[in-house]
């Protein structure tokens, strides 16, 4: 029986699947070819011209692209969140100097809890999920920025600044929420292994009279594209091994603040 959380991984099962269906489909091609009893059908199929392959491999590869480029696009816009959200935080540590005790140690107090608590959060995104607490702790750092009492203590200008910097703040870490859901669309994979199949057997049928040569393309082809399909597949979630995300950045960016 399936965990109630399968869905959250699933990608690696469509990772394998993509793998071991290839293989089965070039065994299925290949032992269709060796079949005496359709030898005299598929004698009638001879003649296809070798740049028949272009025409399908062309899609095939371009769809291919276009999923690979999807799925690291994500993993770059997560990395360059986590920068900007760590930007953030140390650009309100540096402005509190301008505040008065104790607000400056409040400040940035909070801004070490909410780092903190960020980081605590990074196994909640693996899961695509997110933390209450943080969303809270963002909050009450909002709130306190632009009380009356850091206005008084820094200057409208400078909490215009800690505000904005801080709205910023909230801004990439929704987006990484949302980008901690990103999963694998089934009918776009499922267009591309029709593509991929279609592939294949156009490869097959340009080496149709020759059964050991047709063996070695499919295979070459198999060996190209299935692992390929699998490293775009298991990384699907940017904040999921085996190339996440850290949160080293927003860590550092907080590190020596008063917990």
């Amino acid at each position: 029986m399936l965990p109630h959380n399968w869905h959250t991984y699933d990608h690696y099962g469509y990772a394998a699947l993509a793998v071991v269906g290839t293989f089965l489909a070039v065994i299925a091609v290949h032992w269709t070819l060796r079949q005496p009893r359709w030898a005299g059908w598929i004698s009638t199929l001879q003649g296809v011209a070798p740049p028949f392959i272009n025409i399908i491999g062309v899609l095939f590869g371009l769809t291919l692209a276009f999923l690979a480029n999807d799925t690291w696009s994500a993993h770059d816009r997560a990395m360059n969140a986590v920068f900007k959200e760590a930007d953030s935080l140390r650009s309100i540590v540096v402005l509190s100097e301008q505040l008065a005790e104790p607000l400056r140690t409040q400040a940035r107090s909070a801004l070490a809890q909410y780092g903190k608590a960020c980081a605590d959060e990074w196994p909640m995104l693996a899961a695509r999920k997110s933390s209450q607490e943080v969303t809270r702790l963002a909050d009450g750092l909002l709130t306190m920025l632009a009380s009356k009492q850091i206005a008084a203590s820094a200057g409208e200008n400078v909490q215009a600044m800690m505000l904005r910097k801080a709205i910023e703040i909230r801004d990439d870490r929704n987006l990484r929420i949302g980008l901690s859901q990103t999963h694998v669309n089934p009918l776009k994979w499922l267009g591309m292994a029709f593509l991929g199949f279609l592939t294949l057997l156009s490869v097959a049928v340009v080496h149709i009279e020759k059964p050991r040569a047709a063996l070695v393309a499919i295979l070459l082809f198999a060996f190209a594209a299935a692992p390929t399909a699998a490293i775009v597949l298991i990384q699907g979630n940017p904040f999921q091994h085996p190339t996440s995300v850290t949160p080293a950045p927003i860590i550092e960016a907080v590190s020596g603040l008063p917990g």
